[in-house]
């Protein structure tokens, strides 16, 4: 079975993550909208569409799951009220404006997937004057949060695998944000809002955001959990925050501070957070505060952190070199193999002239006929229509 099928049996499987679109699609949807899905996949919230009355419905998918969203579509009886399209949203143009715009591509902590980017352009050229767009804002939320286990896993390079220091590679380790399912008994103090992001908008920064909780059960703060709440429709909410009755079976983030800090009932955790959304960049700082004296109100702070993925990317000198002024690029046989296969894509040359003419030209790159062809197929479905 293909994986990326996979995949989406697990979306599928997922009925809380069905339930909540289904509702919100039926809320929003009247009978005649026009409907554009944005990364469909297997067309599932179109199909969800139609039944609830779409006249019309645009299906845009880049990867090659669009050939099995038509055959469901034929399958449920609605190929006549859909139109595929196998790209990116923001490279294609519509021939008509619609009345919903919809998308799943929110990340575990709403914003990794995209969901602001791809609604922005949208908004600006698929949807009418007083059109939809499912979600229409995302809640981003936090909470201190207990996780021993994965606080080893970053630990893990201060020992010395086979007698060598692995420390540097701590650095990274504690500064990236780390797929988890939280539970509710690893929340140190009621999550809190950080900040709510309409899907309309698409900022390069969000910054100068904040929560604070208060310790609500003595533990050990390992680092901060991140999820998101998301507005589908007026009456239709989905989270996949550790307390949420309905939650829906996509993972949190875990952001952890250096060192561990041991926490009581009435202290209490400040959240600042800069999210680059484009980037896909965040920096989080943490401050622990003592219980306020019961005297004065007075409190202490216990520990202060700030973290960043930016110093937890995986940065090379080679790497870097390259995106100095200074460089001067030159292309690798590879890359001067793909500049002749778009220079072949003229509009006059069929596939078949372009693989000989690959192989003929490039024969150190190739063992053989078909090698060739397989790499010519490669940048052809990626860059020709």
């Amino acid at each position: 079975m293909s994986l990326v099928l996979d995949e989406h049996r697990q979306y599928l499987s997922d009925l809380n993550r069905l339930d909540a679109y289904s509702r919100a699609i039926a809320e929003l949807v009247k009978p005649g909208a026009v409907v554009v899905d944005l990364g469909a996949g297997t067309g599932i919230m179109g199909l969800l569409a139609c039944r609830a009355g779409a006249s019309r419905v645009y299906c845009i998918e880049e990867t090659s799951l669009i050939g099995l969203a038509r055959d469901l579509f034929q399958a449920n009886g609605f190929a006549d009220r859909v139109t595929f399209i196998k790209d990116i949203s923001t490279h294609i143009a519509l021939p008509e404006q619609a009345d919903l715009v919809i998308a799943d591509q929110i990340g575990r902590f709403g914003f990794e997937a995209g969901v602001f980017e791809y609604f922005n352009d949208a908004r600006k050229r698929f949807l009418k004057p007083g059109g939809v767009l499912l979600p229409s804002r995302v809640d981003l939320m936090v909470a201190p949060v207990e996780h021993a286990e994965l606080w080893r896993q970053i630990e893990f390079w201060n020992q010395r695998p086979a007698g060598f220091d692995f420390r540097p590679a701590r650095r990274i380790a504690v500064n990236t944000g780390y797929p988890t399912s939280l539970q509710p008994q690893q929340l140190l103090a009621p999550p809190g809002m950080i900040v709510a992001l309409a899907t309309e908008e698409c900022p390069d920064s969000i910054s100068g955001i904040e929560a604070t909780t208060e310790i609500e059960k003595a533990g050990m703060l390992h680092g901060i959990g991140g999820w998101f709440r998301a507005q589908l429709s007026p009456q239709m909410t989905m989270s996949n925050g550790p307390l949420e009755p309905q939650r829906i079976g996509r993972r949190n983030v875990f952001f952890p501070i250096d060192k561990p800090v041991a926490v009581e009932e009435g202290d209490r955790v400040r959240v600042a957070m800069r999210i680059q959304p484009r980037d896909m960049m965040v920096t989080w700082k943490i401050e622990v505060w003592e219980k306020r004296t019961p005297r004065d109100g007075s409190s202490a702070p216990k520990a202060r952190f700030t973290h960043s993925t930016f110093q937890g990317m995986l940065v090379c000198k080679e790497d870097l070199e390259k995106i100095q002024p200074r460089f001067v690029p030159s292309l690798t046989p590879r890359g001067d193999a793909r500049r002749s296969i778009l220079e072949l894509c003229d509009g006059r040359n069929a596939l078949a002239d372009i693989e000989r003419e690959i192989y003929r030209r490039h024969p150190q790159l190739f063992t053989s006929a078909a090698q060739a062809a397989a790499f010519v197929a490669e940048v052809v479905t990626r860059y020709s229509r």
